[in-house]
């Protein structure tokens, strides 16, 4: 069928007309990003009520907590939206389905959160955008954080779920950080996200193949960074520990860049991490400042010296920052301990690309050096229930002690792509001594679990959706 776009708008048309969007109606709205979209919309004065086929955690457990009508998504037919003034549309809506054409149909205006975003609260502010393959969210949370301590009521938009606030704020200073994804912002924009959020300033934690599923090759992602520092007027910080960002540097010799990759001038040094905590030193105006935080694991070095970098670069005085470092926290499903079960502690993360899988096992036994790890993986995403990773899975699962893998039977959607063969990568992890299994459905993951765990163990579950139902059955319930 062919898209009908004479209702679709743009974020110049959306901030002409903003006085005519009095109720707005979020289509597919537990994601993370739609949720967190729907709140700031609702602080900023609209009517905002949604939809979605169904509601997982983290985000439908926040939603419960909002004045935002959340209906189910087999009640929402043509009539339904006409009731609303403008219609925000998810990226999981399939761009040939049958609910795309309702949309289009129906008279009502319709746009993509990220342009309604860019068009109705993002204009007019000092936007700091987090991207990377890796760490966009943790990243988000920590400047976010360390903004608020050094006293700035600064907006955010984060792509998770925080403890004790809403994913996303307006705040009333000049800064405003938003997790500013690679991906496309709908199937009638298919271009990424963070090119439609009014960025001033960019934080790039890495840069690597993904999403297979709308990007042929790394350099259809550079594109997209590429076009966003066309516009951009402030600060580039880097990790430049990633060819595709020296690629970038290269091109955009303009902009503000700033490295703090491992090997940067500009980077950590002496970094060390413990079950404790973490300490690391950066240079700044040619002196040494040595920073000490309760957060775990390299890969949060490296985030947190990347929003200290800016932050330095702002004006912000060095001691200032040094002490707002210390106490920081994390965003649910990063390195979240959900409790014990028979005894082991239960972490919850949203570790789904190689990499990250890497960093997130390293961060987890440099906390807990005495237990052994049994981890648990749902490759579950697009890309990683597709083959391309099939051998880097198998190297960033080496340093676990034993692996279940949650099969998930869902096909990948990459282009001409193959399934992830999860009893290969089992054998893969056997041959190299590791003990591992392959858990097709809920009953035998949970088994599996029962057998190996004890008070010996760590178990780790990377999931970015309920691996297997493990997190909607009666497992968290039993988790004390």
């Amino acid at each position: 069928m062919q898209m009908n776009l004479a209702n679709a708008l743009g974020g110049e048309e959306i901030a002409k007309r903003k006085s005519e969007f009095k109720k707005i109606f979020f289509y597919r709205m537990c994601g993370t990003g739609m949720g967190a979209a729907a709140c700031l919309l609702k602080e900023a004065g609209f009517d905002v009520e949604g939809a979605d086929q169904a509601y997982f955690p983290p985000m439908s457990e926040y939603l419960k907590t909002t004045d935002i009508a959340c209906h189910k998504l087999d009640d929402v037919d043509s009539d339904f939206l006409k009731n609303y003034d403008l219609i925000v549309v998810g990226n999981s809506v399939p761009g040939k389905s049958e609910n795309a054409r309702m949309i289009e149909e129906c008279g009502v205006p319709f746009t993509s959160f990220p342009t309604i975003l860019g068009s109705l609260v993002l204009k007019e502010r000092q936007v700091v955008g987090l991207a990377g393959t890796h760490g966009k969210t943790t990243s988000t949370y920590f400047l976010t954080q360390l903004l608020e301590k050094l006293g700035e009521d600064c907006g955010y938009f984060i792509g998770g779920i925080v403890n004790g606030r809403a994913p996303a704020k307006i705040g009333t200073s000049k800064y405003f950080t938003i997790e500013s994804d690679e991906y496309d912002s709908s199937y009638f924009q298919k271009y990424s996200k963070f090119r439609q959020y009014e960025l001033n300033h960019m934080i790039l934690t890495s840069l690597e193949f993904d999403h297979a599923d709308i990007f042929s090759s790394i350099e259809d992602i550079e594109s997209e960074f590429q076009a966003c520092f066309e516009n951009l007027p402030g600060h580039v910080i880097a990790n430049d520990a990633y060819p595709s960002i020296h690629k970038l540097k290269e091109r955009n010799p303009s902009l503000k860049w700033a490295m703090y990759g491992d090997e940067s001038d500009n980077g950590p040094k002496d970094a060390k991490t413990h079950k404790d905590g973490s300490e690391f030193t950066l240079s700044w105006n040619n002196e040494d400042v040595r920073f000490n935080t309760n957060i775990v694991g390299h890969h949060n070095i490296l985030n947190i010296s990347a929003c200290a970098l800016f932050l330095l670069k702002e004006g912000f005085e060095p001691q200032k920052v040094v002490e707002a470092v210390k106490e920081l926290s994390l965003v649910k499903r990063r390195q979240e301990v959900r409790g014990k079960y028979k005894g082991a502690v239960v972490i919850d993360d949203f570790a789904h690309h190689p990499k990250a899988i890497t960093l997130t096992v390293d961060a987890i036994q440099a906390a807990y050096p005495d237990k052994n790890l049994i981890t648990v993986f749902e490759p579950i995403s697009a890309t990683a229930r597709s083959s391309i990773f099939q051998k880097e899975f198998a190297t960033s699962l080496l340093k676990s002690n034993s692996v279940i893998l949650a099969a998930n039977p869902l096909a990948t959607t990459v282009k001409n792509g193959h399934n992830l063969d999860c009893d290969l990568l089992t054998s893969e992890l056997l041959e190299k001594g590791v003990q591992a299994c392959c858990a097709k459905n809920l009953e035998e993951l949970r088994d599996k679990i029962d057998q190996w765990v004890n008070e010996e163990n760590v178990l780790l579950v990377l999931s970015n959706r309920t691996c297997l139902g493990l997190w909607e059955s009666d497992f968290v319930s039993k988790i004390v």
